[in-house]
């Protein structure tokens, strides 16, 4: 059910051939679908860093930021991509301000309550919001990316759902007990 490394290299080689048919020189994704024949097929590309490049950077070691703001200064990338190993499984979760009982609708008001995870071996939590911050309208009810590590996926998503469970959130609807619930279901385990 996962992605096998003969597959993922010609996804890649695909991926720079695009790239460089277009005169691309920056950080961006280009996604395909795969098939259950491990078929691949041209989804679209994004001239951006996507907002799961977390997962990327916890598998390689590598601060994409950091690199796509050094090639637009001018700076040569540094590196090849025969030496770039990946390590483990990274799995991300969106925490967000949302009511899944109601369909999924934003929710809005104030942070009463919030307390991230602590530190946890293969954690890595990115948000803007503290503690008596306002869920408004008029942005993406987004409050953490949380990304669990591990040597393989298991692992990961143990990792993954320990901090969901920990995470303590009030004054506002989230969809954390559903996240930990899909990732406790045994079809997300077996991939």
């Amino acid at each position: 059910p996962f992605l096998d490394a003969k597959t993922r290299a010609a996804m890649g080689e695909q991926a720079v051939k695009l790239a460089k048919a277009v005169g691309y020189a920056s950080a961006g994704t280009v996604e395909f679908v795969v098939d259950a024949k491990r078929k691949f097929y041209f989804l679209e590309m994004n001239t951006r860093l996507q907002v799961e490049h977390p997962v990327t950077e916890m598998v390689t070691g590598l601060d994409l930021v950091e690199l796509m703001i050094r090639v637009a200064a001018g700076e040569k990338l540094g590196l090849m991509q025969k030496s770039i190993k990946l390590t483990g499984w990274a799995v991300e979760a969106r925490v967000y301000a949302e009511d899944p009982a109601r369909n999924f609708l934003p929710s809005i008001g104030r942070l009463t309550r919030y307390a991230p995870p602590g530190a946890m071996t293969g954690l890595r939590i990115d948000s803007g919001v503290r503690e008596g911050d306002q869920i408004s309208i008029y942005y993406d009810p987004m409050i953490a990316k949380v990304i669990g590590w591990g040597a393989d996926r298991a692992a990961a998503i143990g990792t993954l759902r320990r901090a969901l469970d920990s995470f303590v959130i009030r004054g506002i609807s989230h969809n954390v007990p559903f996240l930990s619930a899909v990732l406790g279901h045994d079809d997300f385990g077996a991939g």
